[in-house]
């Protein structure tokens, strides 16, 4: 799992602002937010144009240079902050049992790396800032790991990702922490609520968007009737011979012709919920646009109760900051120099009975 993370000197984070996965307070509710002493859910709140959707562009920054997964076109652009910043840095702690791996790089842009370092368990195994030696970059560590690797030509791997090129080449085994790394790297997957099909990783496209749906129509009926959407939906097959989604109304309506962006967005959601069973950490953007609030609040319940993997969502929601549904470690607050968390951001001490969105309205946690 995913135990911190920082970024500093990318699109509007000028300074260096980090979220700590592992900063677990003691509640004694909603035990299901916490997996192995880290948080797997969390909602981050923050005013317009602070930089949410930024936020988790920089987390999945990642995703660009070490997997050949999905990232839309454009997202990418204008990618280092505007007051004269060299290039952008970006640091990941992870956790795997009892083996922690931390690996930081600095880019001039989403696929020109200007340096790399790798540690294991505090041992560094691959350095490059500037190149450690005079002959080149440290990589005894990955060396040692997988000595008949060749590294003989390693200058042509300048710009890039060595650990990208060590772990492609390389035969270690699935458990170890770095091929660990590797499978939550390609498992990690963005989604924007009111994009159809713009996302960063897991997969190399969604050629199965409109598709998928065929064979979990009950599923997402059951889950338009939570949402207090009257229409029903099913499969017709068309004069072409291809099979489309109508809304089962007297005159049968096409889907994604004639659906609201609310419910756009609540199958956009259901598919990734569907077709990624084995993400290792989901970033939804905007997740709740458009939503009524208890649909809101079914949907962060099924994100919950599926297990194995973190969630992050954004949200203006202020009905979903409830201990009821969450508890105060979870929900965090982003600023253009800083993400905290409710916890963190009061000198209150938090406790099961306090209205978290009283608190928030009031300006609590604005400090």
């Amino acid at each position: 799992m995913l135990k911190n993370f920082s970024v500093e000197g990318f699109k509007n984070f000028k300074e260096k602002i980090t979220i700590d996965f592992s900063d677990v307070r003691d509640y004694k509710f909603n035990s299901q937010c916490v997996t192995d002493g880290l948080l797997n859910t969390a909602i981050i709140y923050g005013k317009n144009a602070v930089g949410k959707s930024n936020f988790g562009l920089a987390l999945f920054d990642i995703v660009s240079h070490m997997t050949i997964n999905n990232v839309t076109p454009g997202l990418y652009d204008y990618y280092l902050n505007e007051y004269e910043t060299e290039c952008a840095c970006f640091e990941y702690v992870f956790n795997f049992g009892n083996d922690e791996v931390i690996y930081w790089y600095k880019k001039f842009d989403s696929q020109d790396l200007f340096a790399e370092h790798l540690e294991l368990n505090s041992k560094v195994l691959l350095s490059t800032e500037p190149y450690c030696g005079s002959y080149g970059p440290d990589f005894s560590g990955l060396e040692a790991i997988a000595p008949t690797l060749n590294w003989d030509n390693w200058e042509r791997i300048v710009g890039k990702s060595y650990l990208k090129y060590f772990l492609n080449n390389s035969n270690i085994e699935d458990s170890h922490p770095l091929s660990r790394m590797k499978k939550f790297i390609n498992n990690m997957v963005l989604f924007r609520g009111l994009s159809e099909n713009e996302f960063i990783g897991f997969r190399k496209k969604t050629s199965d968007y409109y598709d998928f749906i065929f064979d979990h129509i009950d599923e997402f009926n059951n889950l338009l009737k939570k949402a207090e959407i009257s229409n029903t939906i099913r499969a017709i097959k068309d004069a072409d011979d291809k099979t489309r989604l109508y809304f089962d109304t007297k005159i049968p309506l096409p889907f994604f012709k004639v659906a609201s962006s609310g419910t756009k967005a609540l199958y956009n959601f259901f598919y990734w919920y569907k077709t990624a069973p084995n993400v290792s950490l989901m970033y939804i953007d905007e997740f709740d646009a458009f939503y009524h609030y208890e649909l809101a609040e079914t949907i962060v319940s099924m994100l919950e109760k599926r297990s194995g993997f973190q969630k992050i969502l954004t949200s203006h929601n202020t009905n979903l900051l409830s201990n009821r549904i969450m508890r105060p470690d979870c929900y965090f607050i982003l600023t253009q120099d800083k993400i905290t968390s409710f916890a963190n951001a009061t000198g209150r001490e938090l406790r099961e009975g306090h209205n978290l969105e009283k608190l928030y309205m009031s300006g609590e946690f604005d400090g």
